[in-house]
């Protein structure tokens, strides 16, 4: 039983296990400005992470306004636990009962892309494996132990494991994950489903900072506004002080 409770706690506070990561880093490449890649991450957000995860700072209409979408296709296609366009996207499944069940209430994800970056995300997606010892059967290369169900398995399909021996700093041998190796297929080839990680994960980014491309907007003018006033402020320096010199 405390071993069972450890094991939720390192699922609902993976800041916990931070040390006990490991496993290969994948670059994610999201394009946070495709709009389209964003809607398809959206969609597969609110099937596949909403019934459990929070985005309780995203709005649906926020999120109509930048993806591009209307709120009668938000409401229609996007919106299974709420009733108003402006609501928050909160969780579907009750505070109470997810404490109950899981000891806490699994952790919001809308600042999750900020704290652990688009390529971690987009790694720990991709590198869950089949575990018979772990509490829901599944393990991940990225974050070794975590206690959470492979959502997307359906997706992807099931994975194993493929070991080779190492030798650490006292010369001792120890088995150590070399790579992943699919051993039943999902519903999408590997290509189709990083491409759907990749959605999901550029979709979690955008929720992490939905300014963040007004903000580079901005700053480019900015940066052009601060060189030109250099440059006039310059050629003013030299034109008081042409007549001192």
């Amino acid at each position: 039983m405390k071993r069972h409770l450890i094991a939720i706690l390192f699922a609902v506070f993976p800041v916990l296990a931070l040390a006990s990561e490991g496993g290969p880093l994948f670059k994610a490449n999201i394009d946070v400005s495709d709009k389209q890649s964003l809607q398809r991450g959206a969609r597969l957000f609110v099937n596949y992470c909403l019934s459990c995860h929070s985005a309780r700072f995203q709005r649906y209409n926020r999120m109509a306004r930048d993806l591009g979408l209307s709120d009668s296709q938000v409401i229609q296609n996007l919106m299974f636990a709420a009733d108003k366009i402006y609501e928050h996207m909160t969780v579907a499944m009750p505070r109470e009962e997810a404490k109950e069940w899981f000891g806490a209430p699994p952790p919001d994800l809308t600042l999750i892309a900020r704290r652990r970056g688009p390529d971690w995300l987009y790694t720990y997606l991709l590198t869950f494996y089949e575990d018979d010892k772990r509490p829901f059967g599944v393990n991940n290369w990225r974050f070794p132990n975590v206690s959470m169900p492979h959502v997307l398995w359906e997706l992807q399909g099931i994975q194993k494991p493929v070991y080779k021996t190492e030798k650490d700093a006292e010369g001792h041998e120890h088995m150590v994950i070399e790579r992943l190796q699919l051993v039943k297929k999902g519903k999408l080839t590997p290509e189709q489903y990083q491409s759907a990680v990749r959605d999901l994960v550029a979709f979690l980014a955008y929720m992490g900072e939905p300014v963040q491309l007004e903000r580079q907007r901005i700053g480019f003018w900015v940066l052009l506004y601060l060189v030109v006033f250099a440059v006039l402020s310059y050629l003013l320096k030299k034109e008081y002080w042409k007549d001192v010199h």
